[in-house]
């Protein structure tokens, strides 16, 4: 019996490529195949593209109410969340190297985010009068939210239900259809969203799934029946969606690299601080793009955090993430596992040194042991440049001015955090950070509810709460003209003069 085959979903039905072409789905704990994908070609992307043309244009999804679409994402959220929570957790371990824990969270989250976006479209003014605007017996003024359009959806391999999630949950809250690329390094997931949106009846085409290589993906940015491209990936791929998008002036929403910056304080709580930056560090083996990958610590206490710092990365647990007690599974790919280990090269060959770490371990897989550098300058490219593996870089400071310097002194701004006793101070230091979310003793927590997105090159808008539903629609401005006679309008002798235009009879008596 050969492997699994997961197929595209198109116009509400699955089907192979058009040329029957297939990738395999590789389990990084093991580095082998487990399964087949259909690989998509560009006669695949444009029949997804006008699928989701004709859904907007002509079905039924755009013009439903909103509580109507409110209603099939929590149909969703529950089949995710409930019916089909075991299957994913297994495809998330398997696909991406999640560990069981963190599968079991993510899960849980993308189904808790269906249900926050189906509780904005319920209550989100569509359309409401502007009272402001609007003068009785002169105008009335009403403005109205409409479904930007078609949206093409690429998103990352990290995270591969929620990133879908994040993405399918807003654009279907507005009204939009999607064609989601999710990243084919992990896209089980996603495709089988397919099947549960079939479940929940969907009407065809608002939803199309397909993984294909970055032909595919540019053949999106660039299509120009789609309105607007919604990416999470690198900086350095975003660049590429931003040239693409220009030609037809697309709607962007970018969520790209980061280099965030993890401020330790003097007066910070040691302990609860330093298994915060391993949580922020190595959480999914570091493949996180707010990850804490610099930490800033006072030069006073310096020798004492590596200390303690090595001493609790002994303890975290690298392993196979079907392991319940696994700590940190591996990086996703072999291509990312040699990018990782090239980046930790360059590190030691910029005269960093190696506080631990550093090695791949010797069994199948792609697994790096968690890495420490010290002795780091905050202008090498370790410190600068987005490793997207279990890589921290220790740097220390002087003065508190000195550590945001550092923190702000990179081209990337989508994260930092701030670990102190003193609410007030680590809010003016929080305050100075050019980052789009600031945590303070804490890290990696996000809310639906609360903006998402990154400063300088680290995206453009935001994801999450009513700024990410905006990110979907197009606000239009309705004025009801309410002064009736033509000779009361502004402009009625500006143009056109009385003399020869007389007022209609009808006009002079009201």
């Amino acid at each position: 019996m050969g492997l699994p085959r997961y197929e595209l979903f198109i116009d509400g039905r699955y089907r192979p490529a058009s040329d029957g072409g297939t990738i395999p789905a590789i389990d990084p704990s093991t580095g082998e195949a487990f399964a087949q994908i259909a690989w998509a070609t560009l006669e695949d992307a444009e029949e997804a593209v006008r699928a989701a043309r004709r859904a907007f244009d002509a079905g039924p999804w755009p013009k439903m109410n909103p509580e109507q679409r409110a209603d099939l994402l929590e149909a969703l959220a529950r089949k995710i969340g409930e019916e089909r929570f075991k299957t994913f957790v297994e495809l998330e371990v398997r696909d991406a190297g999640s560990t069981y824990k963190k599968a079991k969270e993510d899960v849980y989250l993308s189904a808790r985010a269906l249900q926050v976006f189906a509780r904005l479209a319920r209550r989100f003014p569509f359309e409401r009068e502007l009272e402001d605007v609007s003068r009785p017996g002169v105008s009335r003024n009403y403005l109205r939210y409409e479904p930007v359009g078609v949206v093409a959806a690429i998103t990352p391999w990290n995270f591969p239900l929620k990133m879908a999630v994040w993405k399918l949950g807003p654009a279907l809250a507005a009204g939009c259809t999607v064609v989601l690329k999710p990243a084919p390094e992990a896209s089980l997931s996603p495709l089988l969203l397919g099947e549960l949106l079939q479940e929940i009846g969907l009407p065809p085409g608002v939803v199309n799934i397909l993984t294909g290589d970055a032909e595919v993906g540019q053949y999106l940015v660039r299509h120009p029946l789609v309105d607007k491209i919604s990416f999470t990936g690198s900086t350095e791929v975003g660049r590429l969606v931003m040239e693409g998008a220009a030609a037809t002036m697309k709607r962007l929403t970018l969520e790209c690299g980061g280099k965030s910056a993890n401020i330790l304080l003097e007066d910070a709580d040691w302990e609860q601080a330093i298994d915060g930056a391993i949580y922020a560090m190595y959480y999914h083996a570091g493949q996180c793009c707010e990850a804490g990958s610099r930490l800033l610590v006072p030069r006073s206490r310096y020798e004492e955090v590596l200390v303690r710092l090595l001493e609790r990365l002994r303890e975290v647990r690298l392993g196979d993430p079907r392991d319940r007690d696994t700590d940190m599974g591996p990086v996703v790919s072999e291509a990312q596992f040699r990018r990782v280990l090239d980046y930790i090269a360059l590190g030691q060959q910029e005269g960093a040194r190696l506080l631990c770490g550093g090695r791949a371990l010797d069994r199948p897989g792609y697994f790096i042991e968690p890495t420490v550098f010290v002795d780091v300058r905050p202008e090498m490219r370790i410190a600068q440049e987005e490793i997207f593996g279990p890589v921290l870089v220790v740097i220390p400071y002087d003065t508190i001015e000195e550590a945001i310097q550092i923190a702000n002194g990179t081209p990337y701004g989508l994260a930092a955090a701030v670990w102190s006793q003193n609410r007030e101070r680590a809010m003016e230091v929080a305050r100075q950070l050019r980052a789009g979310t600031v945590w303070i003793n804490e890290y990696h927590l996000l809310t639906e509810k609360a903006p998402f997105g990154g400063y300088k090159q680290s995206g453009l808008g935001r994801e999450f709460g009513e700024d990410g539903l905006k990110a979907f629609l197009e606000a239009k401005h309705i004025y009801v003209d309410e002064l009736g006679s033509r000779s009361k309008k502004p402009w009625y002798d500006t143009v056109i003069r009385p003399a020869q235009r007389p007022e209609p009879e009808s006009e002079r008596a009201s």
